[in-house]
């Protein structure tokens, strides 16, 4: 994705369906929400665009002056929200229906990513929001109060990936640079 684009393969012939060529810089995450009818996509450009599937115009650009690029972003289990993990150190949370707004009343903050594309989750019931960090920790703030509610020394190194399980709601596994991958309860 290095190129600027977003490539749409059919992967029974292996030929190129449609590309989607808008984003200036290289394309760093791509997510689908909208029962799978769009999908969003995010870039070194520093803007996040949402796509209707198999037009190649964006529908919505979102790019602001003070916005950083976001190269992890995750939809909520509900399907209403994204979590974006932004290179300045705060998980932004933008609407997922319609309008594709930022929500100024969630932003998290209180970790270091460091230029790192450290994976965002929600859990199950949407009470939280998890993040690994740079320092190898693994970052829990409440969903209602964006509040740091928990941090862990999970890892030496940086802590890439922390994913909720979808039915056990108190369990995270983490992955790490240090080669590790860790379930914690």
């Amino acid at each position: 994705m290095s190129d600027k684009k977003i490539v749409q393969w059919d992967i029974r012939n292996g030929e190129i369906v449609q590309e989607y060529d808008r984003h200036l810089g290289a394309v760093n995450t791509i997510v689908f929400v909208d029962e799978n009818r769009r999908f969003v996509s995010t870039s070194d450009d520093k803007s996040l665009r949402v796509w209707e599937w198999d037009i190649p115009v964006d529908f919505k650009y979102i790019a602001e002056p003070s916005m950083h690029s976001m190269p992890a972003v995750t939809l909520s289990p509900n399907g209403k929200w994204l979590a974006c993990q932004s290179m300045d150190n705060q998980i932004l949370i933008f609407g997922a229906q319609n309008r594709f707004r930022l929500n100024k009343k969630k932003i998290f903050k209180g970790h270091m990513v460091a230029g790192y594309a450290c994976q965002v989750d929600f859990s199950p019931d949407m009470s939280y929001v998890t993040s690994g960090d740079a320092d190898g920790k693994l970052n829990i703030w409440d969903w209602k109060t964006t509040k740091l509610y928990s941090r862990l020394k999970a890892h030496d190194k940086v802590c890439i990936g922390a994913v909720w399980h979808p039915h056990e709601t108190s369990k995270v596994i983490t992955c790490g640079w240090d080669g590790l991958i860790k379930l914690w309860d």
